[in-house]
């Protein structure tokens, strides 16, 4: 047989490069666009009202803070709307100096006003925002959330002119820059947030895409519901030199399975997580597009620890009853293979000893949780249920994710072959899910808690009573007198870290939650992608983001 002459071989070498289809990535490359696989649709972009990891994301590119971390170091720096700052030698008082050449999306000027109204929105308590108490560091914010004082001019947040704000403090709070990179400080735009419903309106339609105003790198162009939110480069952003990528495409995959395909299949740039099953193969064959690194994150199990409502059902109320009893909830915990679960896992996630991830910003937790069989078996007789013998039937939530369904279900066996317990498993859409925690209308729920900024009191602040994002019922007067030790124990870290692992050990006496492992950041990272920097916060906004163009 002859051979195949250069001018056959060159016109099928031609034909097979006209054939293959350039996918959404290459596209995308050329035309500067990232797509950021961003898990299930968000509930809200509202700064003030988001829970929602995934949602951070979007806000970030949409709003800029006073302050915002270095891309690389994480530290809070002057990238944001301040372009500086001062610090009184008491460490109580806070003086912003704000961008002249900042504006809002529609031109506008940021102002140190907008700062002082957005602050008095999240503090109203008519709002209910669950982000409120990040702002109790300020001179009687607590107290004007709680509407023991009514004039907001008490609260230590004031204009001093146009492009100045100042804030005080109740006490010096060495970590007052890294909370104010959180999205709960972000300014909103007054006359947007009045126009569509008022400052504490709930149900505020001032951020759909064809109402919202920010003041960040990229403004809103396109929200189609469960298939993408598309926001693009502002050319009279202050920074706009340094903000490279044209646009960005959120999209939201609520299925990891999907979301590892459409990675795959250059469907988007990045993914959110790596299914358990994928991580050997992943990492095996595609190395350098993995990345898994140390994140500040827990997670656990939510107990729903409040008394049981008029009208639920007989088996739910029983249930309620029996999960208020603090021995099953020890009895529960120590029945968890958590090492097997960090195997099942494959990440590198660690087993939780305590809820606070390991050096939290310097602090460590003291070293509480384990596996007890037989310690659990004895609890639980204890409790009055010798073997699962006369223990109600009760149910676990989780949104919708198929490792969620895996860890629910190793759990369940777990507690079914060691003490007798039945579970039911039960999945709902993200949304859906949120609703049923905030209502209370659950018995024990999949739960995790990301990191907003470097330090314990993240992490413990929350379990207040009445917090914001408690929302297990659980509430001890001694457990937040520690809290509020510890916030007034200013540059003393030692005393303010003992006081920290006091109550850590007194919350894990308690167990309103079961913490099950530490998180690692898991996630996949095209080749293309510019400026992406592993960190313990896992944040990287794409006003810092850029793809190779071809």
């Amino acid at each position: 047989m002859r051979s195949a002459t250069p001018l056959l071989i060159l016109l099928a070498s031609l034909f097979l490069g006209a054939c293959k289809q350039e996918t959404a990535v290459e596209r995308a490359n050329r035309e500067g666009v990232l797509l950021f696989g961003n898990g299930s649709e968000v509930r809200t972009i509202d700064p003030q009202l988001s829970t929602e990891l995934n949602a951070s994301r979007i806000q970030d590119a949409l709003f800029d803070g006073l302050v915002i971390p270095d891309p690389v170091t994480m530290k809070p720096a002057a990238l944001g709307a301040a372009k500086s700052w001062e610090i009184s030698e008491d460490g109580l008082t806070y003086t912003f100096h704000l961008r002249p050449d900042a504006k809002w999306s529609n031109g506008d000027p940021v102002t140190a006003e907008h700062f002082v109204y957005s602050y008095q929105r999240i503090l109203s308590k008519a709002l209910a925002s669950r982000y409120s108490y990040m702002l109790y560091p300020m001179k009687n914010a607590e107290e004007f959330h709680k509407e023991k004082i009514s004039d907001f001019s008490q609260v230590g947040v004031k204009a001093l002119d146009k492009f100045t704000l100042q804030i005080e403090l109740n006490d010096p709070t060495p970590y007052l820059l890294d909370l104010m990179t959180h999205h709960a400080w972000y300014p909103v735009y007054p006359p947007a947030v009045e126009e569509h419903g008022g400052m504490t309106a709930q149900v505020n339609h001032w951020t759909r895409a064809e109402n919202i105003i920010g003041n960040g790198a990229f403004k809103m162009k396109e929200w189609k519901l469960n298939t993408y939110l598309d926001v693009e480069r502002r050319d009279d952003y202050w920074d706009k030199e340094n903000v490279k990528l044209n646009s960005v495409r959120f999209v939201p995959i609520d299925n990891i399975e999907s979301e590892q395909r459409a990675y795959r299949r250059g469907a988007i740039h990045t993914t959110d997580i790596i299914p358990p099953h994928r991580v050997g193969w992943v990492k095996k064959n595609l190395p350098d597009e993995v990345r898994i690194y140390e994140y500040l994150g827990s997670y656990f199990y939510r107990v729903n620890i409040a008394p049981p409502k008029d009208g639920e059902s007989k088996r739910r109320a029983e249930a309620r009853e029996a999960l208020r009893k603090k021995k099953v909830r020890k009895a529960l915990s120590l029945a968890i293979d958590r090492d097997g679960i960090c195997d099942f896992l494959k990440g590198g996630q660690k087993p939780a000893v305590a809820f606070v991830p390991p050096g939290t910003g310097g602090y460590h937790s003291p070293s509480i949780l384990r596996t007890d069989l037989e310690e659990a078996k004895k609890l639980l007789a204890e409790a009055g249920y010798p073997n699962g013998k006369g223990f109600p039937e009760f149910e676990i939530i989780y949104n919708t994710n198929e490792s969620h369904r895996q860890i629910a279900e190793i759990i369940q066996a777990q507690w079914k072959n060691v003490l007798g317990v039945k579970v039911i498993l039960k999945n709902q859409e993200w949304k859906v899910y949120n609703n049923t925690i905030h209502a209370g209308d659950y018995e024990l729920a999949r739960a995790a808690w990301i990191g907003d900024y470097n330090d314990a009191n993240n992490f413990l602040d929350m379990w207040l009573t009445g917090g914001g994002n408690n929302e297990t019922g659980y509430a001890s007067e001694e457990y937040d007198e520690l809290i509020r030790k510890a916030a007034m124990s200013g540059n003393d870290q030692e005393k303010r870290f003992e006081y920290f692992r006091q109550a850590e050990t007194m919350l894990m006496d308690d167990l309103p939650i079961i913490p099950i492992y530490y998180y690692v950041s898991q996630s996949m990272i095209h080749p293309s992608v510019i400026g992406w920097h592993d960190n313990i916060l896992d944040q990287h906004r794409v006003r810092f983001l850029d793809v190779k163009r071809p």
